[in-house]
């Protein structure tokens, strides 16, 4: 039973249509995933390169083998970089995961596109010959975007069998990601009260005029690129740099920093400063084959005024803040299932004074919180330990092999076949050319794993406590 007014799906219906998002194309209703090839094997991708700016991520290059997280046995996962040496061991022997196929495909120019790069060459032949055997494909990306669903329609165009992407097409994918669409449905299913103030800017002028007006009204104030992610797209702005360089030229830097092409819109909004900056995790079944559920409430471990996603643990929030908040993430997320969303999804929150909840973004893709939270529930299928997840950078790591990292860690290493370690390592492969690598603590209360990553860890690897450096959220 839906849990949106018939008023409110009616809104939601003809807000699509009067931004043209009620038409998908022939190749999104063709290949979309339908419930038909459920529990057939699936091609796992972390294609990160429809994001804007986030080619200033450390190592982002090598954040495709976060695909393998959700790689099971008898499926395959692509990159366009082999892995470290002695990861896929590593998810074997100690993690018990049994292996899936993998794909090394040509990178050509663009080492990020990594669904473009399985499109051609003995990538493609091997992902063709592996549906061709197995009868069907579920290809399930990282985010939904363009050459995705071109790769799912070549798959099926050259071997007959039936190819699905499990994952939104892009209209839905980029209503999600593009912050000023997100509010549009936001305000449509919750109204304005869950949103902070906020203007909508077309050009250098109206950003300008827009800092300068909720500058009289806010002490804080926050310029946000649509779609970046993990903050890369934001820039703060408090009363004394308005005072000191003025709001043009605070705008010009701005734009310029995030390569504005001239007619994309800024979103200046009220940057309400709060210590709980939780996330709602959901899981969004395409329209008819289920309601969207919420799999978790995580605090995130923000770095800097600009706050940029370091890593992530179960909230330790009022029970009550808890409910308000997965009950308005599930409206907001059958909001989007109307308009065709699926597949993984998060919503970004801040609970403000004595429990005031508003919505600053969504991730429409899996990300940071996701991808471990998916790893330790493969780990722990009856229940999640306490836990916390985050990078780890460090200069002295840099150059050292994934092997020499895991020899380091030694016993404290997590073992599935024994239940001891506390430490499980995925998103290694930064670790030989920036020093960074991702790393989950387990265990028996949210302190105890606090002190293991800020303290123990550090004197494992006899370094000295240090932060991380941004993970895309």
């Amino acid at each position: 039973m839906s849990r949106l007014s018939p008023d409110t799906i009616a809104e939601l219906e003809a807000w699509a249509k009067a931004r043209q998002h009620d038409e998908a194309l022939e190749i999104h209703r063709a290949r979309r995933f339908d419930g038909t090839l459920e529990g057939a094997p699936e091609l796992h991708l972390e294609d990160v390169s429809d994001i804007p700016g986030v080619s200033g991520v450390p190592g982002v290059a090598s954040y495709q083998h976060r695909a393998r997280v959700r790689a099971r046995g008898g499926d395959l996962y692509a990159a366009v970089l082999a892995p470290p040496e002695g990861y896929e061991v590593y998810n074997r022997e100690l993690l018990d995961f049994a292996g899936p196929e993998f794909v090394l495909a040509e990178p050509g120019t663009a080492p990020l596109a990594v669904a473009e790069a399985c499109r051609r060459g003995e990538a493609f032949e091997q992902i063709c010959s592996f549906a061709q055997r197995q009868g069907g494909l579920v290809v399930h990306p990282y985010m939904g975007i363009e050459s995705v669903w071109h790769l799912a329609d070549d798959v099926h165009g050259a071997t007959g069998v039936p190819v699905q992407v499990l994952g939104p097409p892009p209209p839905a994918t980029w209503i999600a990601n593009d912050k000023v669409a997100f509010d549009a449905v936001v305000a449509l299913t919750l109204g304005v009260d869950w949103l902070v103030e906020s203007i909508d800017c077309v050009g250098s002028k109206a950003t300008v005029e827009a800092l300068e007006t909720l500058a009289t009204r806010h002490q804080v104030v926050g310029l946000k690129r649509l779609r970046s992610a993990s903050a890369m797209g934001n820039r703060v702005v408090r009363q004394r740099h308005l005072e000191t360089l003025g709001a043009e030229a605070l705008v010009r830097d701005f734009l310029a920093e995030t390569a504005w092409c001239g007619d994309d819109e800024v979103q200046v909004v009220a940057w309400l400063e709060s210590e709980l900056s939780p996330s709602t995790q959901l899981w969004i079944p395409p329209l008819g084959q289920g309601a969207p559920r919420v799999d978790g409430v995580y605090e995130q471990l923000l770095l800097g005024d600009e706050k940029v996603f370091l890593g992530s643990r179960p909230a330790r929030f009022d029970a009550q803040v808890v409910e308000r908040m997965k009950a308005a993430s599930l409206l907001v997320a059958e909001a989007f299932q109307r308009l065709g969303y699926c597949g993984r999804c998060s919503f970004d929150l801040l609970v403000v004074g004595d429990g005031d909840i508003y919505f600053t973004e969504c991730n429409g893709r899996w990300g940071g919180t996701s991808t471990p939270m998916h790893l330790v529930d493969r780990l722990f299928p009856a229940e999640r330990p306490f836990y916390r997840a985050q990078d780890y950078m460090n200069e002295a790591l840099v150059g050292m092999a994934f092997e020499a990292l895991s020899a380091r860690l030694g016993d404290a290493l997590y073992d599935h076949r024994s239940g001891r370690g506390r430490y499980v390592l995925y998103n290694v492969g930064p670790l030989a050319d920036r020093g960074k690598f991702d790393v989950i603590a387990l265990g028996h209360s949210q302190d105890e794993v606090d002190q293991a990553i800020e303290l123990e860890l550090p004197s494992l690897l006899g370094l000295s406590p240090t932060p991380g450096q941004g993970e895309i959220g």
